[in-house]
């Protein structure tokens, strides 16, 4: 590359870095406009690519992946993310991170759960013989 080569990405860098601020105060708004509950702001934290609908209706504690599916696609014509094609269909993939806007996360229902099964701790069984040996 010449030198003219690197001040044009210079300049388009410098470009991109003020259309983003000026950007985020309108999109954190949004965010919190579309996400105003925990279950839809769960499920766009979730829908980074990685996770299809049911796994993440699953995780969000939805009943129907057809609910994710319906998001995604609200979520799509106000561009607050974009349709990548996997095997079997399309998935949904967030453009931004909730907490680079201070949006709280709500946690995982399956992670919480499990979370609440090991906080249940059970007493050993005492058997008999213990009891007489220790009474």
């Amino acid at each position: 590359m010449d030198s003219q080569d690197n001040e044009q990405i210079r300049i388009l860098r410098e470009i991109l870095k003020w259309i983003r601020f000026a950007g985020m105060k309108e999109v954190k708004s949004t965010l919190i406009s579309v996400l105003d509950n925990e279950q839809k702001r769960l499920v766009y934290h979730l829908s980074d690519g990685t996770r299809g609908a049911v796994e993440i209706a699953k995780l969000a504690g939805i009943g129907s992946n057809r609910t994710v599916a319906d998001m995604w696609q609200s979520w799509l014509k106000l561009s607050l993310g974009e349709s990548i094609p996997v095997k079997g269909g399309t998935r949904f993939v967030r453009s931004f991170d909730l907490t680079d806007f201070g949006i709280e996360l709500p946690q995982v229902k399956e992670a919480a759960e499990k979370e609440d099964n090991k906080s249940v701790t059970t007493q050993p069984q005492t058997s008999p013989t213990e009891v007489e040996k220790n009474g």
